[in-house]
Order: C-alpha cells, then sequence, then structure tokens
C-alpha cells in the first residue's frame, strides 16, 4: 500500500473550492511489473506516464528495508508522493523460494529482515551499491538485481559465454547506483559519478521513449559533455 501526500499552496487550483491550505494524506496501492502499473492483465501505465502528471516526487525502492524507510519519510513528507512498489518486493520476508535462484546469491537480495524500530531514509538521494571507476551503471526498483547479476556475468563469465567477453572487460570496475527516487532525481550524485568514470548506462523497466531515462541523459549529457568519453547507453523494456 501506497501514500500520497497532499498539501496544497494558496496558488494551487484547489484553493478555489477547498479552501488556502489543506493537507491530507491517504493510501492507495501503486504495484508495477515490468514496468507497468496495475493489477495482473492490466498494465495500463508505467513510472513515465505518472511522471509526465506533475507529481512532485516518485520514489521505487529495491527492497523491504528500503520500502519502509522511504514509504515512512513519504508519509512524513508534506508534498505530494507517489510511492510505487515493484511486485517482487510482496512476500519477500518470506521463503527463498518466491524468488528466482539467482537472488539467493546477491550481495542486495530482497530477501531481508525488515526492522520494527521506526526509521526513515531521505527522498531524493541515490545510493551507491557498488563503488567503481570505468562505467557508472544506473538503475532502481527490480533491474538492480539484474544489474549486479550482470556486473558478476562480466567478471566471471560461465563457459558459454567466455569466448564473447574480452579478458579487458573482466576488469572494468563498474559503479552501480540505485536512483531509488525518480522525481526528483539525484542530479549532483549522478553527475560526480559520471565525471569520475566518463560513461554512463541507465537501466530501467519502462519503454525507451519518454521514459525517466531520457530525461537523465539529457541532464547528464549537458553537466558532464567534457568529461564524457562514449555515448550515453539505456537498456530499458519494451515500447
Amino acid at each position: 500500500m501506497a501514500v500520497v501526500s497532499f498539501h496544497l499552496p494558496r496558488q494551487t487550483r484547489a484553493h478555489r473550492s477547498l479552501g488556502p491550505w489543506w493537507s491530507i494524506s491517504f493510501p492507495i496501492p501503486r504495484s508495477f511489473l515490468h514496468g507497468c502499473i496495475g493489477s495482473q492483465g492490466n498494465r495500463s501505465a508505467s513510472p513515465r506516464i505518472i511522471q509526465s502528471e506533475n507529481a512532485t516526487q516518485i520514489v521505487i525502492p529495491r527492497s523491504p528495508i528500503q520500502a519502509k524507510g522511504l514509504l515512512l519519510a513519504s508519509i512524513r513528507d508534506p508534498n505530494p508522493v507517489i510511492f510505487m512498489e515493484p511486485k517482487i518486493l510482496y512476500r519477500s520476508a518470506g521463503l527463498l523460494t518466491h524468488f528466482p535462484r539467482s537472488f539467493t546469491n546477491l550481495k542486495y537480495s530482497p530477501v531481508e529482515q525488515v526492522p520494527v524500530d521506526d526509521f526513515f531514509l531521505p527522498l531524493g538521494k541515490a545510493e551507491t551499491l557498488i563503488p567503481g571507476s570505468d562505467l557508472t551503471l544506473l538503475t532502481w526498483g527490480t533491474p538492480i538485481y539484474s544489474a549486479e547479476d550482470a556486473i558478476k556475468l562480466l567478471q566471471n563469465p560461465p563457459p558459454s559465454l567466455d569466448s564473447l567477453v574480452p579478458q579487458s572487460l573482466r576488469q572494468a570496475k563498474v559503479e552501480l547506483i540505485d536512483l531509488r527516487t525518480i522525481l526528483p532525481w539525484d542530479v549532483q550524485h549522478i553527475v560526480d559519478s559520471v565525471n569520475r568514470t566518463g560513461r554512463l548506462v541507465i537501466v530501467h523497466e519502462a519503454g525507451m521513449t519518454a521514459g525517466v531515462g531520457a530525461e537523465i541523459s539529457a541532464q547528464v549529457q549537458k553537466r558532464c559533455f567534457l568529461k564524457l568519453e562514449a555515448p550515453i547507453r539505456r537498456v530499458t523494456g519494451w515500447e
């Protein structure tokens, strides 16, 4: 269950009928799978569509602990927050058999014991999960686990992929970043990373056209133009 908190100022449209100031918080479900929102069989919207609806903040956690910390921060925040839940987080505190086998070997597993104490994580702040110096890999939500798996395959490819991965690439130090809040996103954190690595790959589940990665690419290209050593790449879901 997600929370959207509205605290509308005097100059908003709602003031005409609801008075100068009002605040309301209410839970709404916003789960999504493969970049789309809705129940099974209803893939009617995606984070890129919600982003275009002028939401103040959009949060996508990667794990149960992150979900609790970011959700409590969203509830406390006086501004509108859309909290999007990757479906893989559901029952994440349950059996490991609920998830793909590869997840059990990952450093950042979606199966966690969530602390009962009250705590919150800051909104609008990205987190570096794996430090690196050769390439910045930026993603959020469920693709975090696929990205980490890809990094491990790059460093230690199985025999079936051994001939496809040059030795020089296996030594690459990839920096993995979880954006966590995709609106507003942590511009400075990403810019600092790209200025160090000179390369950026953005991974998200939504389609490429008008996706979040397009806005990030545009901003990074503008701010890191002289530092980039290769074009920015986007790995996305189907259109």
